[in-house]
Order: structure tokens, then C-alpha cells, then sequence
């Protein structure tokens, strides 16, 4: 029983060393991109009727002056102990995502949630008769979907539950704490983020189950007469959920990145706000502390997904 555990914490320690390897490369591209934009952080935040000395001081207060490198060097130092550096307006970014993030993680983890529940619910109706109606017409509508980007589909539910018909609220309001003012106001940006995802995960699911059904396993089973749900949650589900954990798992980094179009529209108090407000000051930390929590969820997530593969194959083994 160690020998399975060691090479499986093994295996994990390589792929989070892989993963953060990565990470920080994405990090350097971060502050190195920021640095070609025209226009540096003590220029883009400096007041009307400001002179060229008080700039300049700016600049060097904020560091900028230094190689680009060596700032990114000392901002990855702080990354292990969770200092993320400071704004270019003076704030700490730690203290700037620290009520953002969070919100942005309910929204794209009740995303994550109604995107598993659609494409699992979908993929699993389509099964169990492949190739008749329910399967053509599941098949159709999330290939239609999947080609629509979130800003569209954005747009598309305010006009439809919002102006035309007043049902949901267009915009979010938030509470004094700066979340969202009533539950209501997380109904269209969570189904703008869930529907082009769940068109990609009916996908699959469909297709995983499509090629477990193929299983000896599962032939044996339809020949002893199984009902044809039995064999579905029995015998098919289970070979297929770890293509369909990756699946969801690969879903979450394309949350995120979608999370910052659709809580732009929806004036969601995410990091999606945060983040415009940080290129436009050509903020390095702030961009970079963002990439940084995105891609620990992403990881983590990930992750998961890979433990889930394994274990499942080693149950079946």
C-alpha cells in the first residue's frame, strides 16, 4: 500500500514542480509584456498639472527605474509568503484581491457547478439512445452554443430576462463588505459563463461514454439484459469520469478568463474590474498577483482532476 501512495505523491510533487515552473515563466512574460506597453505606471498614474520632477520621483519610488528583471525578481521573493508587492497607486494588491478574488471564485465555481450538472444531465439523456432525436438534437444545440463567446451570450440574456422582460437585474449592486447585494444579481453572469462551457462539455461527456460503451465490460453487461440506465450509471459512467473530470478541470482556467469579460458587462465587483483598471495603469504586481491566483486555482483543480484519473484506474485495475 506505500509503494502505490509514495509513487503517487511523487508523481503530484512533479507535476505542482512542473506546473509552477510554468507559472513562473508565465509570471516573467507578465512583467516583461507590461514593460514593452507605451507608457509606464508612474506616467499612466500621475494627476492633470503634474510636473515631469514629480513623475519622475514617482518612478523611482515605484522602482521603475530598475530592470525589469530585477523587479520581477524581487516580486517572486514576497510570492512565497503571499506578499503580491504594491499597486503602483500605493495600495497592497494582497489587500486589492483580497475581497475581489473571492467573488470571482463564486461566480466561476457556481459556473463550474451548473456547467457539470448540464453537461453530465445532457451527455447522459443522449446516451442512452445514440443516434436517435435526443442524440442529434443534444449534439446540435451544444455545438451551436460552444461557438458563442461569453460577451455575446452576455449581451443576448440581458435583453432577453432583463430589458425585454425585467425579470433579472442587468447590473450588480453590492453590499457594503462589496458582495453582490441579493442573489438574483448572480443568476446572468453565472449562466453567461456556463453556457458556451456547457456546450463544450456536453461534448465530452457524449463522446467519453460513447467510447466506454465500446468496453468489453460493458458489451457483456447489454448482453445479460441490463437495463439500459443500469448499464449507463454502472458500467459506462465510471470508466468515463476521468475524461470527463479533465474535462470540467480544463473548464476552470476558461472560467476565469471568461469571468473578466462577463463581470466587466454585469459591473461584478470581480477581478475582472480590478484587472482593467491594472493595464490600464500598467501595473506589473497587480497584473501579475491575479495571473498568479488564477493559475493556483487552475493548478489545483488540475490537480484534482489527475487524482480522480488515478485513483479511478487503479480501482479498476
Amino acid at each position: 500500500m506505500r509503494a502505490p501512495l509514495a509513487l503517487l505523491a511523487a508523481r503530484v510533487g512533479l507535476v505542482v514542480l512542473k506546473r509552477a515552473t510554468l507559472l513562473a515563466v508565465l509570471l516573467a512574460l507578465v512583467f516583461v509584456t507590461v514593460e514593452l506597453l507605451p507608457g509606464d505606471a508612474a506616467d499612466a498614474t500621475s494627476e492633470r498639472g503634474e510636473s515631469a520632477a514629480d513623475t519622475e520621483a514617482r518612478r523611482r519610488l515605484l522602482g521603475l527605474d530598475r530592470p525589469v528583471l530585477e523587479r520581477f525578481r524581487d516580486w517572486m521573493s514576497g510570492l512565497p509568503t503571499g506578499d503580491l508587492g504594491v499597486s503602483a497607486r500605493g495600495e497592497k494588491v494582497s489587500d486589492l484581491l483580497s475581497s475581489a478574488f473571492p467573488n470571482t471564485l463564486l461566480l466561476g465555481g457556481l459556473a463550474l457547478l451548473l456547467t457539470a450538472v448540464i453537461s453530465l444531465a445532457l451527455g447522459c439523456w443522449a446516451a442512452l439512445r445514440p443516434g436517435g432525436r435526443v442524440d442529434r438534437a443534444v449534439s446540435g444545440t451544444a455545438t451551436a452554443v460552444l461557438a458563442l463567446p461569453e460577451f455575446v451570450v452576455a449581451v443576448a440574456l440581458v435583453l432577453l430576462l432583463s430589458l425585454w422582460t425585467g425579470w433579472l437585474p442587468a447590473v450588480t449592486l453590492t453590499d457594503a463588505d462589496g458582495t453582490p447585494a441579493d442573489w438574483t444579481m448572480l443568476i446572468l453572469p453565472v449562466l453567461a459563463l456556463t453556457v458556451p462551457q456547457a456546450g463544450w462539455n456536453v461534448h465530452i461527456v457524449r463522446a467519453a461514454l460513447a467510447d466506454e460503451a465500446r468496453a468489453p465490460h460493458v458489451e457483456t453487461a447489454v448482453l445479460d439484459g441490463l437495463p439500459p440506465h443500469r448499464v449507463l450509471t454502472h458500467h459506462v459512467l465510471p470508466g468515463a469520469l476521468p475524461t470527463i473530470t479533465a474535462g470540467l478541470a480544463t473548464s476552470t482556467g476558461m472560467l476565469l478568463g471568461g469571468a473578466v469579460v462577463v463581470e466587466t458587462i454585469f459591473n461584478y465587483p470581480g477581478i475582472g474590474s480590478v484587472l482593467a483598471s491594472a493595464v490600464t495603469d500598467r501595473d506589473s504586481p497587480v497584473i501579475a498577483g491575479v495571473t498568479a491566483l488564477s493559475g493556483a486555482v487552475v493548478t489545483g483543480v488540475l490537480l484534482l482532476a489527475d487524482l480522480v484519473r488515478d485513483l479511478t484506474a487503479g480501482g479498476r485495475r
